[in-house]
């Protein structure tokens, strides 16, 4: 009785185990879809924190770079191509003179804080980047608008001026966000838009996260992503160390492209060269002295070998240009033979300038690492037609915009204008070059007075032909955009027609 007890016991406690260890492997087996699955969460890296979040009140690309289509939208947007598209405008009209924009807007959309969108909102935001006291960045861009009217909550209609053949394309920039009334003011630091990411904090000098928004208005666009965290890393040490570490999944624009052979190595990772509006120019002070003469400019630009500052400044990696516009631009025109590296001629010119021992300036060049390399450059080749450059760095954006992008207090400077198609600069004024040329403006008013694509494109190329001649600036290169992410991620823009981070259709593959 107790042999048979004792056995049937030990049966049951085997037959006990073995249905625990079943069991065990049934959950744990049910548990792994839960430990493969596709990661939802994304830690971007930028080489420079924002100076603030709405990018409706300030320039720097930073801005739009974490903001843009992620929080903000706007009536149109520009798409991966370059493309202008619909977005909270979902359809427009365009009266036969070109005056009238009659836009249809989407219906049922709110901002992060609950606030309806409608035609009364948008008439706020166009208002608010128009009006007198608008610091708005673009604010030329909405100069052609002469009233805003709204006939019904799902209609908006633009009267304009005169024609403004780029309106739909400029109504997509960052800086022609749409905002709400009720949080518009405080957008700078706590953005509120009607994106697929909502806001949720920003730790200065480490990082800003958004997360998904829950009631985005595109259910076929909402994100895919519960989570995205912006990291501000400067070195490019940093950066690398950070991916190579995995604490950053993804660097869209790579900051050192001496070190994009060295990740090549790491499987784990994606190195993925496209292109960009990163046009790189040492610009002029054209109302100052020496630089006033057109002679001089044209020296100085004969002394320049192009790709030698390219490989010495990016590892070789750039486009060189003659003008100010990118191989990616509509009616773009190869001008690097306008005046080509020569220094014979450059000093012969300089000479007949009355500079036949060259003369001094200063360079005031931003802390970035293109701009110290490409002047440390530029400063050996001067010397050789007997222009002495003294460098002074100069820190970026704060004492860079207030010297030099306001105050206008410099000789030369060096930066990467990131802007898609902004030859229409040279016609600023004021503008930081001090460029004054009649004809050239005469031009980029009828590039607007026209919608024909084959006419505007041969009027830019005009305007390139002048800047070409009239060297207001050193033109450079052009930067290619260095992404650098895991080969796990998908839909990141390889290329860069607006400066941005649009993260709406990215996602981790497994």
């Amino acid at each position: 009785m107790g042999s048979q007890f004792l056995s049937a016991s030990t049966a049951l406690t085997r037959r006990a185990v073995m249905g625990l260890a079943m069991a065990a492997s049934l959950v744990l087996a049910a548990g792994m879809p839960a430990e493969a699955a596709p990661k939802t969460s994304l830690t971007l890296g930028m080489s420079v924190e924002p100076t603030g979040l709405d990018p409706t009140i300030a320039a720097p690309v930073a801005i739009g770079q974490v903001t843009w289509q992620n929080v903000f939208e706007g009536l149109t947007t520009i798409d991966r191509n370059g493309k202008v598209q619909p977005q909270l405008a979902e359809s427009w009209t365009i009266s036969p003179d070109g005056l009238i924009y009659t836009f249809k807007l989407r219906q049922g959309v709110t901002f992060h804080n609950g606030e309806a969108f409608d035609s009364a909102v948008a008439k706020f935001s166009i208002d608010r980047a128009r009006g007198a006291d608008s610091v708005n960045p673009q604010k030329r861009y909405f100069a052609a608008i002469d009233t805003v009217e709204t006939p019904d909550a799902a209609t908006l209609v633009l009267k304009l001026k005169q024609p403004a053949g780029s309106l739909l394309y400029w109504l997509g920039w960052p800086s022609s966000s749409i905002v709400a009334p009720k949080s518009a003011a405080d957008n700078k630091t706590t953005p509120i838009g009607t994106g697929p990411f909502k806001f949720v904090s920003w730790t200065k000098g480490a990082s800003v996260e958004l997360a998904r928004n829950p009631d985005y208005w595109n259910k076929a666009g909402a994100a895919r992503l519960d989570k995205a965290t912006f990291r501000f890393i400067a070195d490019a040490q940093a950066q690398a160390a950070a991916l190579k570490a995995g604490d950053v999944d993804a660097f869209p624009e790579f900051g050192a492209p001496e070190l994009i052979d060295s990740l090549k190595g790491d499987a784990r990772l994606a190195t993925v060269i496209g292109n960009t509006e990163l046009k790189v120019v040492a610009g002029m002070n054209n109302a100052k002295k020496p630089f006033d003469d057109k002679r001089v400019r044209q020296a100085l630009m004969m002394a320049v070998d192009r790709q030698a500052v390219i490989d010495g400044a990016w590892s070789g990696f750039g486009t060189p240009i003659g003008s100010h516009y990118t191989p990616n631009d509509r009616g773009y025109v190869d001008l690097t033979k306008t005046y080509p590296y020569d220094p014979q001629k450059a000093k012969a010119l300089l000479a007949e300038a009355g500079y036949p021992n060259g003369f001094s300036f200063t360079m005031k060049a931003p802390q970035m690492a293109y701009a110290q390399r490409a002047s440390q450059i530029l400063q050996a080749m001067l010397a050789e037609i007997g222009v002495t450059m003294t460098i002074e760095t100069t820190e970026f954006p704060a004492k860079w915009v207030a010297d030099v992008f306001k105050g206008g207090n410099y000789d030369m400077t060096i930066v990467a204008h990131a802007e898609p198609m902004d030859i229409d600069i040279y016609a600023r004024d004021p503008y930081y070059f001090n460029y004054k040329n009649p004809t050239f403006n005469e031009i980029l008013k009828k590039v607007e007075a026209t919608a024909d694509p084959a006419a505007q494109e041969k009027l830019y190329a005009e305007a390139q032909t002048i800047l070409a001649t009239d060297v207001p600036a050193l033109y450079l290169f052009v930067m290619p955009k260095l992404g650098v992410w895991d080969k796990k991620v998908a839909g990141l823009w390889e290329n860069e027609p607006i400066p941005s981070n649009v993260l709406s259709e990215v996602h981790w593959t497994e």
